[in-house]
């Protein structure tokens, strides 16, 4: 069976300090609440610097300087220790500052909502130039705006600010003056996360081995909603971000499924290009701000960084089977049907063991499994554990359970056949779809036949449904057919019609 490909993958970071601060529902909320708090005043001495955030282990394999097998060898916490010599620039993507970003921000935006100050827009302007992928754009910018204009739109609640090292350099203002869902903090959520978006894309396109024109369709699958008061979720940020990106021969729509939403868009995907739809589609993401810092009081507590310090972003090429790149199974997908239950064992035995026993595979027979992807570094001082070893364990207690694993194996099960977690806590982004881009490599270098990619998601938090929610697919090793062995050729179908239609010419003169 010819399966589609995945052909690139890009994931890029962007370092947002003041965003944690301005932007985060956990600061924001305590803001709100108890404006005088002492986390409010002792966070600021937590925030780590670029440089830092470039340096740090889980980032680095994120952006593909690091393999996740060097990660894994490195002493815990990572934070404690920086990788020498790093790279803001890596194998697949990027790690963004702040100053850059909002450049980035106001390129995104279409409606001149964003205004950045005179200075710091030519500041920009000049980074913008030195930068490989946004130096034509520099001069889009603008002259910039006037800081006493950004001012008196932040001082009297029109706009929302932009702040860089504490200093107001910008803002973002309300789309309008009563629907709530186009207030200037929504219009910052919003473009923050088309931007990050944008700049994946951008990454993606980047020595991309087809022409940017032939990508078709875009499916966008992030958590923010993007509407007004009639429409609330309407859309469409696939469209928006690939206007800004440069995709203009693609159409596409939005997915949403909370951490789900990149394994259902990459198997939607996967089957447009499979029926013969598209040849091209993209799947992406960008970052949350609302989720910058969400475990800040945790980290403070502790005396740690506050280490969800980054916006995340990806974007997946999902083409035709080339006989070379690593397929898709489409007939191996798990699914968490409605009747199932919500038990970690029940979500899994659905996720990984159901596909794998319909298809004659063991779980013993997957090399490399990808759940929730989340640094452990962000998530045990939270009290959340390491969230992909414990999927880890949980999948080899199956592979025991059902006779597949000696149950004294389990615990070299786990390192064999797991990743260490290197992805931040931006809700859709850990969530399978990073094993991507370094399963492909190492499928393409042979040391992999497959690896499976495992969304999960929780549907109760929007109070609609009490459900879980997960869907899970296989990639695997080329086999360099592109067509299944009995399928007819087009020429034979050609010859086929000619017979047929000569016979029928034959039949009417005999009439």
């Amino acid at each position: 069976m010819s399966f589609p490909v995945i052909k690139k993958a890009s994931y890029i970071l962007v370092n947002t300090p003041d965003m944690i601060l301005q932007n985060g529902t956990t600061q924001t909320l305590e803001r709100e609440t108890n404006p005088s708090s002492e986390y409010l005043v002792e966070i600021k001495n937590h925030i780590r610097p670029f440089n830092e955030v470039v340096a740090y282990a889980p980032n680095q394999t994120y952006i593909g300087n690091m393999l996740p097998e060097e990660l894994s060898k490195r002493p815990r916490p990572w934070h404690q220790e920086a990788v020498a010599n790093a790279d803001r620039y890596g194998k697949y993507g990027e790690i963004m500052p702040q100053d850059e970003f909002y450049g980035l921000m106001k390129l995104s935006d279409v409606f001149n909502l964003l205004l950045l100050e005179k200075s710091f827009t030519a500041h920009v302007k000049e980074k913008f130039l030195a930068h490989p992928i946004l130096k034509d754009k520099a001069e889009a910018l603008g002259e910039g705006d006037e800081i006493d204009t950004i001012k008196n739109m932040v001082d009297n609640h029109i706009a929302e600010g932009l702040y860089q090292d504490g200093k107001l350099v910008g803002c973002v203002k309300r789309a309008h003056e009563f629907d709530k869902n186009l207030t200037s903090h929504i219009m910052l959520e919003n473009i923050a996360v088309k931007a990050s978006g944008v700049l994946a894309l951008m990454n993606l396109a980047k020595n991309m081995d087809i022409p940017v024109e032939e990508v078709e369709y875009l499916i966008e699958c992030s958590e923010e909603a993007v509407g007004d008061m009639n429409q609330r979720g309407g859309g469409n940020i696939a469209k928006a971000a690939g206007e800004i990106a440069g995709f203009k021969g693609a159409t596409g729509s939005d997915m949403r499924g909370f951490c789900a939403a990149p394994s259902h868009a990459l198997i939607t995907a996967a089957s447009l290009v499979k029926s013969g739809v598209y040849k091209n589609v993209v799947i992406f993401a960008g970052g949350a701000t609302a989720k910058l810092g969400m475990n800040g009081k945790d980290h403070v507590k502790k005396g740690l960084p506050v280490l969800e310090d980054c916006l995340g972003g990806f974007a997946i090429l999902i083409s035709e089977n080339d006989g070379v790149n690593p397929v898709l199974r489409t007939d191996i997908v798990g699914r968490h049907t409605i009747g199932h239950g919500a038990s970690p064992q029940a979500v899994l035995e659905a996720l990984v063991l159901d596909p794998l026993d319909k298809s004659g595979l063991k779980i013993t027979d997957v090399d490399k499994f990808a759940p929730e992807m989340q640094t452990p570094d962000l998530t045990e001082p939270a009290g959340a554990g390491d969230v992909p070893t414990q999927n880890y364990k949980m999948i080899g207690a199956l592979a025991v359970k059902k006779g597949q694993l000696d149950r004294k194996d389990l615990p070299q099960f786990v390192i064999d056949h797991g990743y260490p977690g290197f992805a931040p806590t931006q809700g859709h982004i850990p969530s399978g779809v990073p094993i991507i881009g370094h399963g492909v490599d190492r499928i393409l270098e042979g040391k992999l036949k497959n690896f499976m990619v495992i969304g999960k998601g929780s549907l109760f938090l929007g109070r609609m449904t009490n459900l879980f929610d997960g869907v899970s697919i296989l990639v695997e090793k080329n086999s360099g057919k592109t067509e299944e062995a009995n399928a007819v050729s087009k020429e034979e179908i050609k010859s086929m019609v000619a017979d047929a239609m000569a016979e029928f010419a034959k039949h009417l003169m005999e009439q």
